[in-house]
């Protein structure tokens, strides 16, 4: 798998969702779980699902895999793991509430 290709993807994905506040950090020394941890929020939790939507119909017609999703339905923080890179999709309340932030650096 060519991960930073993978990376451009879920990014331009994001960016022409409209997402806000993308934070993208490189985990490798830190955990085995993934390489990169992406953040990233919309601005209502009908935004949060519609860029979930958006980047796994994006990742498939790319050919790579989504493992796993969780939380689109309810639009407050969607998790999308794509093996080497998980991404959080979150509402701006559940973001400031659970700082994902502080557990990876800033």
């Amino acid at each position: 798998m060519n991960i930073k290709k993978l990376l451009d993807i879920v990014l331009t994905s994001l960016n022409e969702g409209k997402a806000i506040d993308v934070d993208l950090y490189d985990v490798k020394k830190l955990t085995s779980m993934s390489d990169y941890i992406l953040i990233a929020s919309g601005r209502s939790r009908r935004q949060v699902s519609a860029l979930a939507d958006k980047l796994i119909q994006t990742v498939k017609e790319n050919k790579f895999e989504t493992l796993g999703v969780e939380g689109k339905n309810e639009g407050e923080w969607v998790l999308v793991d794509l093996g080497d890179i998980i991404v959080h999709i979150m509402h701006p309340s559940s973001r400031e509430y659970y700082q994902l932030e502080k557990l990876w650096g800033k």
